[in-house]
């Protein structure tokens, strides 16, 4: 209550007034009340899903009267380390095929809210799960070992796993798919995980494997640039651990069969294609 009033300029008393006369004139209570919170009742919770979704209708339909051309404009978010190793180098084939778009990237690792209008869709990292939208899954991702050439030649070609013993491992934050579980999946099940580098950002990571600075656990989507122009390299690709999280298409549940989440699921499912095993 009291943020609505802020936002709506109005003191709280009027806001209570408000919803009071709203449950009269629906004949049926939208909130609890208890001693210092309200929360929604079932109807409350029915109620506020229409609301929210009208609203955003009425705001789409706002901004297309005012002139905004938002069929001429594609609106992604999308991770830090998914748009710079994978998404913006790409994104000049994508204007190439549909030239009458403008692509705009949010670039953020925070779940924004597609239901407000801000954007048209994202492309999530994460486990599938995602509330009020929709989604589907575009890359299982997978993670292997990967090296600067350099590197490499320095460790004898690491032709066995037992190599890594004298390199430095580098780690991504809250991995699951870690260093741990790679030994374990390779057979390696007693081998003592070095403490090495600690990286918040999966793209981080790679780029100190870049500059030499040791061997990180890649992402099958992340790497897939650098593997192909040779700053990185695989010495162990028969060894692919499959990671927890994918990536998602995700977006507005309405939007399912729109014209701009059809262009670019296809899109992302042609350029995702080559990186299949």
């Amino acid at each position: 209550m009291t943020l609505a009033a802020a936002e709506l300029h109005v003191t709280h008393g009027a806001i209570s007034r408000q919803i009071r006369k709203l449950e009269e004139h629906l004949g049926l209570k939208l909130f609890f009340r208890l001693t210092r919170q309200i929360i929604l009742t079932e109807h409350g919770v029915e109620f506020h899903h229409v609301v929210t979704r009208l609203l955003g209708d009425l705001m789409r339909e706002s901004e297309r009267l005012r002139g905004r051309n938002l069929i001429k404009s594609l609106r992604i978010s999308t991770t830090v380390s998914f748009a710079s190793k994978w998404l913006a180098p790409r994104l000049s084939r994508f204007r190439q095929r549909y030239p009458e778009f403008d692509i705009e990237l949010d670039v953020t690792d925070i779940n924004v809210d597609l239901n407000d209008g801000q954007v048209d869709a994202a492309i999530r990292y994460g486990a599938g799960n995602y509330r009020d939208v929709s989604s589907e899954r575009m890359f299982d991702e997978t993670v292997t070992p990967v090296c600067s050439p350099d590197f490499l030649l320095k460790h004898n070609g690491l032709t066995e796993i037992n190599g890594l013993l004298n390199c430095v491992l580098l780690h991504e934050y809250r991995m699951l798919a870690n260093w741990k579980r790679w030994f374990e999946m390779a057979g390696e099940k007693n081998y003592r995980c070095q403490q090495g580098p600690l990286w918040t950002l999966g793209r981080m990571a790679i780029e100190a494997a870049i500059r030499g600075e040791g061997i990180a656990l890649g992402r099958s989507v992340l790497i897939a640039d650098d593997v192909a122009a040779g700053r990185l390299v695989v010495p162990f690709p028969q060894y692919k651990l499959k990671a927890e999280r994918g990536y998602d298409l995700v977006y507005r549940s309405d939007d399912q069969d729109s014209f701009k989440i059809s262009i670019l699921r296809q899109w992302l499912s042609e350029e995702l294609s080559s990186l299949k095993d």
